[in-house]
């Protein structure tokens, strides 16, 4: 396993992280503690360090778990957690962006993993009511108090991010450090706008469902099969989506890899910021996913993913990109000048 930093911080983070989300059975499909317990275990053998959580996931087992596991070594793990999703559902604000719904869902979140800090707090899902700069300063004193050292912001407009971190250098504030969104190569769509957005502020991309929901992982390349998580209804279930999970398969065959190893590969080795949060119901599927720090892709398998995957970055980036737009802009000196 190596290690990165996250954002600008100085937080060294695994290269892969363990999402907890399948910690406890409360929805009825995740995993009992013993089975929870050998996956966490798999992923700290082979290295990892980095941990997401979320006070809504299974009902708060999943930080109860996570607690629990860490314990015997604490400073050794960095373990990030979320607020916004439901703490309590029986009045209007026990969820939302609101300051009083962060402070109470992370003291609730560290009383359930029995900690004193988080080392980062995401605002889960933006709520389109909350002001940014409301957000900043409420995060910022949980940093002042001890709670929580570093903080990322998921499901939310790069418009909405950018004010936000503008708002915190001006006012002193800590800057969000990374932000959390769906990335495969079947879901490119942040490439238009929040993956330029955090390399301009030098932020790292934690990408969950890297495998497209189970797509990238080539069970669906024959057909739907019983119990799986989509549907022939499903937006992803597309001959597009099929036809470059199959590609990944027969790369995986002639590398000798699994396809979910080559499709989280692909992902780590298109962006070097960007970190998969891989999640497992088995001891055996996180070891699998595991493995995709023991091979590589060569440069023709990535340019010809990236070809099958590319998707219209829209207005005005095509734009832009134009040759003409270039020449009218650089008064024809684009193809001279070293960037």
């Amino acid at each position: 396993m190596q290690y990165k930093f996250f954002g600008k911080t100085g937080l060294k983070v695994s290269e892969l992280c363990l999402g907890t989300m399948t910690f406890g059975e409360d929805w009825g499909t995740g995993t009992d503690k013993y089975t929870s317990q050998k996956i966490f275990d798999a992923f700290v053998e082979k290295g990892g360090n980095f941990f997401d959580t979320a006070n809504f996931y299974t009902n708060g087992t999943s930080e109860k778990y996570l607690g629990e596991f860490i314990q015997k070594n604490r400073e050794h793990h960095v373990v990030a957690s979320k607020y916004t999703l439901i703490e309590n559902a029986d009045h209007p604000n026990g969820s939302g962006n609101s300051r009083r719904n962060m402070m109470n869902t992370v003291e609730a979140s560290l009383k359930r993993m029995n900690t004193d800090y988080m080392d980062i707090l995401w605002l889960h899902m933006w709520d389109g009511t909350t002001q940014i700069e409301d957000i900043l300063r409420g995060m910022d004193d949980l940093i002042s108090q001890g709670k929580v050292c570093y903080i990322g912001i998921s499901d939310t407009p790069a418009w909405v991010v950018s004010q936000g971190n503008t708002y915190a250098k001006l006012r002193g504030w800590e800057q969000f450090a990374g932000i959390q969104v769906e990335y495969s190569l079947i879901a490119r769509e942040v490439e238009r706008e929040l993956i330029p957005m955090s390399d301009h502020f030098d932020m790292s991309v934690l990408a969950w469902a890297p495998l497209g929901a189970g797509i990238l992982s080539g069970k669906y390349n024959k057909g739907m099969i019983d119990q799986g998580r989509l549907s022939e209804n499903s937006v992803k279930f597309t001959d597009h989506n099929l036809n470059i999970a199959r590609r990944v398969e027969e790369f995986a065959n002639e590398i000798g890899a699994t396809t979910s190893q080559v499709a989280l590969k692909w992902l780590m080795k298109n962006n070097q910021k960007v970190i998969p949060i891989i999640g497992a119901r088995k001891v055996e599927q996180v070891q699998q996913n595991l493995g995709v720090l023991d091979i590589d892709l060569t440069e023709d398998m990535m340019t010809e993913l990236n070809k099958m995957s590319k998707i219209n970055l829209g207005f005005p980036n095509e734009f832009l990109q134009q040759d003409n737009a270039r020449n009218y802009s650089f008064g024809g000196w684009y193809d001279k000048i070293q960037f």
